[in-house]
């Protein structure tokens, strides 16, 4: 049986000892920590690596969508609130789960049985020691716009001034960080440094095509067309087999 290790962060005792009493009856989740703001909670996160998040939406000082972006790779999140205004907009940010408080037992359950059949599906060859799995999810903000995306769904990440944009499904938001840095989390098997300025998923490439000067061309299913450097085709030729 699977068995996830959970974090509550959460600023009131009375919600976290109401959610601590739901998790009597599932033995399958393991409690190993609680936090009552957003510094702790993002403290304990680290420490511990929990597979799943309950996280309150409203509290003093920092929110939960705040903890969220403060985090590079986020656990399963379920968010718990009184308010349901926050509803729509936990779900623009793809969290699994929205559970609006009183809980009770039989929402609960329902949505940990969830959490099992996405964990229970989930393939080994997913999973990579040392980094970030294809189905682990990172948190963007841009603006006012947020997203819970996982990693497998990214197609392409490319430099622009001191930001790196990322593309999926149909959104292309920039992040504060370096390329460099996104690099190293990847899964190196499933993300390729097509040249200085762009990192590709494999994945999500549609043509192939010989270009100048020994490089290749790439088309992605989005449709961008990604130029590889030369020293890097010769790679890319050797890793796929050309």
């Amino acid at each position: 049986m699977t068995t996830l290790k959970a974090v509550i962060v959460e600023d009131s005792r009375l919600a976290r000892n109401e959610l601590k009493e739901l998790f009597k009856a599932h033995k399958e989740i393991e409690l190993i920590g609680e936090a009552e703001n957003v510094d702790d909670g993002f403290a304990l996160i680290n420490k511990t690596n929990p597979d799943l998040l309950f996280l309150d939406i409203n509290m003093p000082e920092k929110d939960g969508f705040e903890l969220l972006e403060m985090l590079d790779e986020v656990p399963i999140t379920i968010f718990t609130t009184a308010f349901d205004e926050y509803a729509i907009k936990s779900f623009e940010y793809n969290a699994f789960d929205y559970l609006l408080k009183p809980i009770s037992q039989k929402r609960f359950t329902s949505s940990i049985t969830k959490v099992l059949e996405k964990e229970n599906t989930e393939t080994d060859a997913n999973k990579k020691n040392g980094g970030l799995s294809l189905d682990k999810q990172i948190f963007i903000k841009d603006g006012n716009n947020c997203w819970l995306v996982k990693i497998k769904d990214i197609s392409l990440f490319e430099i622009v001034g001191n930001y790196t944009r990322v593309f999926f499904d149909n959104n292309k938001p920039l992040i504060y960080k370096s390329l460099a840095q996104i690099e190293e989390k990847l899964p190196q098997d499933v993300f390729f440094r097509a040249n200085r300025q762009q990192i590709i998923n494999i994945n999500h490439v549609n043509k192939v095509v010989s270009w100048f000067n020994g490089k290749l061309k790439i088309e992605m299913n989005s449709g961008e067309e990604i130029e590889i450097s030369r020293r890097q085709s010769y790679i890319f030729k050797d890793q796929l087999s050309f």
